[in-house]
């Protein structure tokens, strides 16, 4: 049995490393908040605060390689985004509460907060992207 033209399966277009741009973001705010964790309450270094600034640039990366999509599943990354977003945003926020509880201030907890703020986007980006990249073409 011989494959017909009409039976073959066009080929789709490459996908941006949206994946692996993200779970780079996702390592440098791990690894600022582990550099944090280890020197506080003291003022942060240099290397937490540019690592953040990193993991910011790859984030943003991944949003400018999306929009450039010609066909994709916004519809499945919102819904799937938001919940995931939900979720690590309550995590963030009990983590938050843990270092103002134990007298965080200034300089420090901004930074925590925003590696937090950036923990919680990457990882909804990171579930988002994921199951909108396998949708049907009936949800593009």
């Amino acid at each position: 049995m011989s494959a017909q033209p009409s039976d073959a399966v066009a080929p789709e277009a490459p996908s941006p490393p949206v994946t692996q741009l993200v779970i780079g973001s996702l390592a440098l705010v791990l690894i600022g908040g582990i550099l944090m964790a280890a020197q506080f309450p003291d003022p942060p270094l240099t290397a937490p605060v540019l690592l953040l600034v990193g993991s910011a640039v790859l984030f943003a990366s991944c949003i400018v390689l999306l929009t450039r999509q010609p066909v994709f599943a916004w519809g499945v990354l919102a819904q799937v985004g938001r919940w995931a977003l939900l979720a690590y945003v309550v995590i963030a926020g009990m983590i938050e509460y843990s270092f103002v509880h134990n007298h965080a201030t200034g300089t420090p907890l901004l930074v925590l907060t925003l590696m937090l703020v950036m923990f919680s986007l990457d990882v909804a980006l990171s579930i988002g992207y994921s199951v909108a990249r396998f949708a049907g073409p009936a949800q593009r």
